[in-house]
């Protein structure tokens, strides 16, 4: 018997491709892990530190981080903060005001887990919803309390 190394293949593909398959596995009721890339989700998912674990539900519902393929923009990982009928506003969590648009058959899964070094977040625990939604109400002091994030971010890295 032979040890054989623990190896973990680690692939790094366009966004439009991957997410596009992503999209298909999600269809098939799959679950899929993927990294966490940017700032727009700030300071509830990091990237380059944080993992989502992403679900397709049957519905979706104010509060929940959603992926969702906007027209003429790509994907984009974002909180859903009004419904409207069909329409859905969706806003980055680091984002101070930039929202965008999209309808139900847009969005391709929800963020149903954070995975944050090892240890696993449940978006639906009520810790986590009333930290989402004290966050969104809070809109108008984020540009202050992202700058103390950010400056958090550089002092641990």
């Amino acid at each position: 018997m032979t040890d054989q190394p623990n190896l973990e293949l680690k692939i790094t593909l366009p966004n439009e491709s991957m997410l596009s398959e992503v999209t298909s596995l999600l269809q098939t009721g799959h679950r899929v892990k993927l990294r966490a890339r940017g700032n727009s989700m700030l300071p509830f998912i990091t990237g380059d530190r944080d993992s989502i674990i992403l679900q397709k539900k049957k519905t979706v519902h104010r509060g929940d981080i959603v992926l969702a393929r906007i027209p003429d923009r790509g994907y984009i990982l974002h909180r859903i903060i009004a419904i409207r009928d069909n329409e859905m506003t969706l806003m980055g969590d680091g984002n101070l005001q930039a929202t965008e648009q999209c309808n139900r058959d847009q969005i391709c899964g929800t963020v149903i887990e954070i995975i944050r070094n090892g240890r696993y977040i449940r978006c639906t625990s009520v810790t986590e919803q009333c930290k989402a939604w004290l966050w969104m109400w809070l809109r108008p002091l984020r540009r202050y309390m992202l700058a103390i994030c950010r400056i958090e971010r550089r002092l641990h890295v």
